[in-house]
């Protein structure tokens, strides 16, 4: 019986994650399609009931539904249960539960590159739903002077609530305060392809600091080839995509999927 996979989020034209999954069922024969689900938050329940009755064999949650799904799960578990935030569904024993596959993609793609020596102090711009795996990514990592800010200031108190290293930043500081920082990472969507970006340049950032873009569609975001040219160290977010995809498809499969060259060319040819 042929497995039915998908993404539910909005928006989701961007999205990669059914050439991502659809590759690699191909390329080990897994009897399995991946696509876009196009739903809205009164039907999340009517999602859940589908894994659980077999017509859907797992998905994959991005924004805005990362903590609204919760509330329609049996059980969340690992990262999931740390962060409150879910990017995965699966199946188990008949129960369904959430896991968070981010925390990991952020810190293979990334973190286990930067030298903590170094590193000492970490800046979270927003406070959405990719945030709270950013924070734990970075702790796990050995981070522990970790910042955020936010235009709702209040998002980031609710994140201190269960993250209470947090320092939290007022937005209207954020221009100056990039320049104290020796990590930055953008978790808001601004820079996303067709969408708003930052109304300023990041001129104050320090020439050693390292800057990651979580958004991987475009490729490079205005900031990002802004810091890109004044010799910043920059990551945008496609790595991040593939090896959160990655534990995701392991957790339904079994199968932990290679990353080659031939994926990543595919993958970059669509951003083009």
């Amino acid at each position: 019986m042929k497995k039915i996979f998908g993404i539910i989020g909005n928006p989701l034209e961007h999205s990669l994650s059914p050439i991502l999954h659809n590759f690699w069922f191909k390329k080990y024969k897994v009897d399995a399609t991946y696509s876009i689900i196009n739903t809205e938050e009164k039907n999340l329940g009517d999602i859940v009931a589908k894994i659980k009755n077999r017509s859907l064999s797992g998905i994959n949650v991005t924004l805005p539904y990362k903590q609204k799904i919760i509330n329609h799960v049996d059980q969340i578990i690992n990262d999931a249960k740390l962060t409150n935030s879910i990017n995965t569904l699966i199946l188990n024993n008949g129960s369904i539960v959430g896991e968070n596959t981010d925390v990991f993609g952020l810190q293979a793609a990334y973190l286990k590159r930067i030298d903590n020596n170094i590193t000492n102090k970490a800046l979270i711009i927003g406070a959405g739903g990719v945030s709270p795996s950013v924070i734990l990514s970075l702790y796990k990592s050995g981070i522990k002077q970790i910042s955020i800010i936010n235009r709702t200031y209040d998002k980031c108190l609710f994140l201190k609530r269960n993250f209470n290293y947090l320092k939290v930043l007022r937005w209207s500081n954020l221009q100056t305060e990039i320049g104290n920082y020796d990590l930055i990472i953008n978790a808001t969507s601004l820079g996303l392809k067709n969408g708003q970006d930052f109304d300023f340049n990041f001129d104050k950032c320090k020439d050693n600091a390292t800057y990651i873009d979580t958004i991987y569609n475009p490729l490079k975001t205005k900031t990002f080839k802004f810091l890109e040219d004044k010799g910043v160290k920059v990551f945008n977010g496609l790595d991040m995509f593939i090896y959160q995809g990655q534990k995701s498809f392991y957790l339904w499969n079994k199968i932990n999927p290679e990353i080659d060259d031939e994926l990543v060319n595919l993958l970059l040819s669509k951003l083009k």
